[in-house]
């Protein structure tokens, strides 16, 4: 029999769940496989979301609407660039954002924030005060709940580390059931699955690994009590004991060339990176890889940006590491074919004060924020909207958080205006988001 334990853990919705997995109970992160599995396996097209969520607020004035005309408290220390986009100009923090401007979309004009310290706004598209019981599920979990669990993987994956500040941490699933979480594959998770294969050398060897789970599956459905489970639990078990997600969670199987575009994982990058703000562009291709192998929704947390004071010397830092690992992923799934069935969304829950601080900081700023779109078949190489001189204040094409999220859903194909989610404990349904549609410019 196939065990695959691990240690108990808080997830940020507050419910502490147990990483044990075992034949005939399997979960894992919070995701229940037998009833995952019990969900329709249909879906409307192969396609998919990757989210970056970047906690903290990521200063607009220093990335994306650099204002050199401003007076030297307001525009900081770093000079604008020319970008693909003629008159359109990036920090130059940004130069491969810069020269690939043409393949994204960025959005310089989201006006809704709700001014909270919290990833809701982007992951749910709700604001992070006056949740319902339960919370906003994770748009991947309202996904699963609306088209069902694709074949074989999970229907979403959340890659961010566990971060000190409850709030940033990515939601679960929310009011819906407990089978809709996104999948964590957790360290303790990875390091507390035990397969009962007898091996001499142990399982350093990444390609010995594979073939436990290969050797643990094949005993799995010669046990006799196989034949007394469920047809979820068997989806379950060859889902578990399967190479395919095993193999997707294997980064180093990708070429030396490939890992180095994305540039190196830094997990000291700030001083407080230890509370889980660190830099791992691994994980952007580890996005790619989950979405390769079918999951369709992908989250994960990039650093912190919540920088009250030493905002330039923590952007020269984090910023250029960004910058590459964003445009790596979009290049990487453009040169797969993948591009226009992978929707990239990078944003943070809203903007910084245009006004320098006396620590060298900017502060929080929820009048403005910004999101960078890549793919999905949009249409990209434009900006839509802007701010005034100061990056003070939206004054073109205000953009509403939930059109941001209106437009991941219509990728999916969900109609978010229409859509309502059940409610697990028999109240009415609940609306998938308020009554936006997705961004017109981007059809």
């Amino acid at each position: 029999m196939l065990n695959l334990t691990g240690s108990p853990y808080r997830h940020c919705d507050g419910v502490t769940r147990r990483s044990f997995l075992s034949a005939g109970s399997l979960v894992v992160g919070g995701l229940t496989l037998p009833q995952l599995l019990r969900a329709s396996s249909s879906s409307a097209r192969s396609r998919a979301v990757i989210m970056v969520y970047m906690p903290g607020g990521p200063p607009h004035q220093d990335m994306y609407d650099p204002k050199p005309d401003a007076p030297a408290e307001i525009r900081g220390e770093f000079k604008p660039i020319s970008t693909a986009l003629p008159g359109v100009h990036l920090s130059e923090l940004m130069p491969m954002l810069a020269a690939r401007l043409g393949q994204f979309a960025l959005i310089r004009s989201i006006a809704s924030s709700d001014g909270a310290h919290a990833s809701t706004q982007c992951l749910t598209g709700w604001p992070f005060r006056n949740q319902p019981a339960g919370g906003h599920p994770h748009f991947g979990a309202a996904a699963a709940a609306l088209l069902g669990v694709p074949s074989g993987v999970p229907a979403t994956a959340d890659l961010s580390l566990k971060m000190a500040h409850q709030p940033y941490n990515v939601p679960g699933s929310g009011y819906l059931r407990a089978a809709h979480a996104p999948f964590r594959p957790d360290p303790e998770v990875i390091a507390g699955m035990s397969v009962p294969v007898e091996r001499k050398a142990g399982f350093d060897d990444r390609k010995r690994l594979l073939g436990a789970f290969d050797d643990a599956r094949r005993a799995a459905d010669a046990s006799p009590g196989m034949a007394a489970w469920d047809d979820s639990v068997r989806e379950s078990m060859a889902l578990l004991t399967s190479s395919r997600v095993a193999a997707a969670l294997d980064v180093s199987k990708e070429p030396a060339v490939v890992r180095d575009r994305y540039g190196a994982d830094d997990p000291k990058i700030l001083p407080y990176s230890d509370l889980g703000y660190q830099a791992l562009v691994s994980k952007f291709l580890l996005a790619r890889r989950l979405v390769e192998a079918g999951v369709r929704v992908v989250s994960v947390s990039f650093a912190d940006f919540d920088w009250h004071g030493k905002n330039f010397e923590h952007g020269r830092k984090v910023i250029p590491v960004f910058d590459r690992a964003i445009t790596a992923l979009v290049d990487d799934l453009g040169a797969r074919g993948m591009l226009d069935d992978v929707l990239v969304v990078a944003w943070g829950e809203f903007g910084r004060t245009p006004k320098v601080n006396k620590d060298a900081g900017r502060d929080h700023w929820p009048a403005v924020n910004t999101a960078l779109l890549a793919g999905g078949g949009l249409k990209v190489g434009q900006v839509i909207g802007a701010t005034d001189r100061l990056a003070e204040r939206v004054t073109q094409r205000p953009v509403h958080t939930q059109e941001v999220l209106a437009t991941v859903y219509r990728h999916l194909g969900i109609d978010a205006r229409g859509a309502m989610l059940p409610d697990p404990i028999g109240n009415r349904p609940r609306p998938l988001l308020d009554d936006h549609n997705p961004i017109r410019e981007l059809a």
